[in-house]
């Protein structure tokens, strides 16, 4: 699949539909940026409450043990929230489900499961589908170089046949459980047109990881996704101090994904919980602002000499890859003020080598034939000012080899 290369006016486009998310968001009732302020956070004022409460108990009382049975036992048989009191923080914690209650609506599903981790959340997915026979895969590269892994060794048990996005529906068997994709795919930006994938799924669930978009850019299930994976860890928390998933898809599944997290242990700490909602409340503010950064350093990257090929989105956004004529490993070394660390999405500005973290654990062909060259950087631009980044990122492309 080929890579999405830097396109000035796409960008362009992509900031001026920015500058409006109501006329993107037409059909909501509310903006992007109303809910994400007031999701989840609706009876506040009536609890007499401005903050939302962080509610750390594990356990939680009941005097009536026949009650709490026929609860559990319906829980067990459905996996719908249990109604009433919580009964046991593996099971449900109210703190967590205010910020699945909030996703939920930004992303524009009927609900929402949290887990510890994005790969937590992926792996309830594959779990769900496996324990109904499921059991193969079809996945388009790149993805994140950890699903990509979890994919390809079956450690779950699942079978993967990886296909270019026309190859979808060709590679469809009687065993699929789900379409897996990426986009903007981590690292290289390639951006899929899923509402053409969703098509060629059929019945098959497509699974769109929308961590890099984000529902500031994109509501993958405004085209035909059913399940939508965050690593919340990213741009939903925002800070890099939370580490989180979560999956937005329609209540049926989400019930099945409740049940795995309760059988698996993958839970969310309400602490979590809570800095994931009070990070939904400035997303879309930050997502521009970062994304505004981000189109100005891809248009002095794509003039630099010492650049090779930039890639960046044409729906925007606030990562670029880009390679450089030189040696990459220098450019990592010769930052000041970008950070050079793994992930992304954070209020600062992170930047690392794909080929050697990332990506490192996704065999050396594969990784090549999915548009990871060894010379590319991947960098997450955050709320700098953008001639303090440039600045930077200027005189780390000067200890190049090819500068």
């Amino acid at each position: 699949m080929d890579s999405v290369v830097y396109d000035t006016q796409g960008a362009q486009d992509a900031q001026d539909d920015l500058s409006g998310n109501r006329q993107v968001f037409a059909a909501r009732t509310r903006a992007l940026a109303t809910e994400a302020v007031h999701a989840g956070r609706e009876d506040l004022a009536g609890l007499g409450l401005h903050a939302a409460p962080i509610d750390l108990s594990t356990t939680y009382p009941s005097y009536d043990s026949r009650g709490e049975a026929a609860r559990i036992d319906a829980f067990a048989a459905d996996g719908a929230e249990p109604e009433g009191p919580p009964v046991y923080a593996r099971l449900g914690n109210p703190t967590v489900a205010r910020f699945e209650t909030a996703l939920a609506r930004l992303e524009g599903t009927e609900s929402a499961v949290a887990f510890a981790s994005g790969m937590a959340a992926l792996s309830a997915v594959l779990l769900v589908r496996n324990a109904m026979g499921l059991r193969h895969v079809v996945a388009v590269r790149p993805l994140y170089g950890c699903s990509d892994h979890l994919l390809t060794a079956g450690l779950l048990g699942s079978e993967v046949t990886w296909v270019d996005p026309a190859g979808i529906a060709d590679a469809l068997r009687p065993d699929t459980g789900l379409v897996m994709v990426e986009s903007p795919a981590n690292p290289t930006l390639a951006e899929l047109d899923l509402r053409a994938v969703a098509h060629s799924c059929g019945s098959v669930p497509l699974l769109a990881d929308n961590t890099f978009a984000t529902p500031v850019l994109q509501r993958p299930a405004e085209h035909g996704a059913r399940l939508i994976l965050h690593s919340a860890t990213k741009y939903l928390g925002g800070h890099g101090d939370v580490m989180a998933g979560v999956v937005a898809c329609d209540e049926e599944f989400a019930r099945k994904l409740r049940q795995v997290r309760f059988a698996t242990g993958g839970v969310l700490h309400p602490l979590a919980g809570y800095l994931l909602l009070r990070g939904l409340s400035t997303l879309p503010v930050r997502v521009r602002a970062a994304s505004s950064n981000a189109a100005e350093l891809a248009r002095r990257l794509a003039d630099d000499p010492r650049v090779a090929r930039v890639h960046y989105p044409r729906i925007g956004g606030a990562m670029i890859a880009f390679e450089v004529h030189g040696d990459p490993h220098d450019v990592i070394a010769g930052v000041r003020l970008i950070t050079p660390a793994v992930s992304l999405g954070s209020v600062d500005s992170l930047i690392q080598h794909p080929a050697s973290i990332s990506h490192r654990i996704v065999p050396t062909a594969d990784r090549q034939d999915a548009g990871v060259s060894d010379r590319l950087l991947r960098l997450s631009v955050g709320l700098e000012d953008v001639d303090d980044l440039w600045s930077d990122l200027e005189e780390a492309l000067g200890f190049t080899s090819g500068g």
